[in-house]
């Protein structure tokens, strides 16, 4: 369908919006299909509107290209729509200028009418320059994301049978958790493999235990007699398969995950500098940014992309709530992790950080604002490509005016029933 449009569609405060591009397209995508509306030069200087649907099929979406490259188009726009948007992405990358719009920000520009197609409409705010593109790591590190999201996936499974595990002991009145610290250790796993097979005397699996675990023989061999009956047999079996399973699901994960961020190795090096980032939790940290950090503007929008920082919603003097918009959730959990590890780091910032708001603010929020801490100097660290220099544990102690401090120490040890007299130490 080809149309005729006049230059001015879109208008802001009564004028009408200038075009930037003159030859672009705004793509709906869908599951089975792909609205493509490319608008280019037309008549007497309007604008030229043709609009054609294609299966989301390869041999569709190769077509797809051939015709935007006929028609020379230089720009293309979609909504970001779950994952259907991926495979016309891979179509068309390394063709046109691409970009990934929020559908949220999109619907939120002023103008759009209600007969008006997603395409078309995707299409004029693009030619106006009115969109802005979320951030799509190159092929390399959408990969790695790949691979660290489903080895966290596999982690939390594996961590919801080992609970399992528990609860069918509980069951059958077995205690073994409550004398050994790991249930599916050594030791653990070695009695409840002969509590399968068959074995119920608390004598006899008490006999199994490894190491410092033997110390604690008769509370063991008390606690390993229960009523373990035959179903329990069957789901502790079954579990302990399954958690066998995903055992060797996430050391295969690890394996290929290490293949494919050898590329990335220097940038992993200098991340695992920074206190509470361990090599796994930088493989997240870099999967999920990337390792070109022109990308983003700057650390604050960084932070903001992530929604790791403090929302901003003030109007007339006053500040609603300034809670953390959602953002990259993968990311989120991961800087927590990273910030509770810092916070029990000796002598650094970060655990200096932590503690000093968590007095004041709590832990859970602490964690969060150490944690965009963390990816603000991964930022630096990625982009200046240097190793982390950290300012000390005494770093808050030695910016504050020492006679104040002195003073409320002094004021603090008074209100507890003791008197203070200061007396300086000689210089040495």
């Amino acid at each position: 369908m080809i149309l005729e449009a006049p230059p001015g569609v879109l208008t802001e405060g009564g004028k009408e919006v200038d075009v930037l591009i003159d030859r672009c397209a705004g793509l709906d995508v869908h599951q089975k299909t792909v609205a493509v509306c490319v608008r280019s030069p037309g008549a007497a200087k309007n604008r030229r509107e043709e609009v054609r649907t294609f299966r989301t099929f390869l041999g569709e979406l190769a077509r797809m290209r051939e015709w935007l490259i006929a028609e020379e188009v230089t720009h293309v726009a979609m909504e970001a729509t779950g994952v259907y948007w991926k495979p016309v992405w891979y179509a068309l990358e390394g063709g046109f200028e691409l970009l990934l719009v929020n559908a949220r920000h999109v619907k939120a520009v002023p103008g759009r009418k209600t007969d008006v197609k997603d395409s078309s409409w995707l299409a004029q705010l693009l030619e106006c320059g009115l969109l802005r593109a979320s951030f799509v790591p190159p092929p390399a590190i959408r990969e790695l994301r790949d691979l660290t999201r489903y080895r966290k996936r596999l982690i939390q499974a594996r961590t919801s049978e080992t609970q399992r595990v528990a609860k069918v002991l509980e069951d059958a009145n077995i205690k073994l958790g409550s004398v050994a610290s790991e249930t599916l250790g050594v030791s653990g796993r070695l009695m409840l493999d002969a509590l399968i097979a068959g074995e119920r005397d608390g004598e006899a699996l008490a006999a199994l235990a490894k190491g410092r675990l033997r110390d604690k023989h008769d509370d063991l061999a008390e606690a390993l007699v229960g009523r373990f009956a035959e179903h329990h047999q069957l789901l502790l079996g079954a579990i302990l398969s399954h958690v066998d399973h995903l055992g060797a699901a996430i050391a295969r994960m690890d394996e290929r995950i290490s293949v494919v961020s050898a590329p990335f190795d220097e940038q992993l090096a200098r991340l695992a500098t920074i206190p509470g980032i361990g090599p796994r939790s930088a493989q997240v940290v870099l999967a999920e940014i990337g390792a070109d950090m022109t990308q983003f503007a700057s650390a604050a929008h960084l932070a903001s992309w992530a929604g790791m920082c403090p929302g901003n919603n003030e109007s007339a003097g006053k500040k609603s709530s300034g809670k953390t918009r959602k953002g990259d959730a993968w990311l989120r959990g991961m800087l927590a992790e990273c910030a509770w590890s810092a916070a029990r780091t000796k002598d650094t910032y970060l655990s200096a950080q932590f503690w000093r708001l968590a007095r004041r603010i709590g832990r859970e929020k602490a964690a969060i604002a150490v944690g965009h801490t963390i990816l603000v100097i991964a930022y630096h660290v990625l982009l200046n490509e240097a190793d982390y220099r950290d300012l000390g544990g005494d770093y808050f102690a030695r910016r504050t005016d020492t006679h104040f401090l002195q003073q409320r120490l002094v004021r603090q040890l008074e209100q507890l029933g003791n008197r203070v007299t200061l007396e300086p130490i000689p210089a040495a």
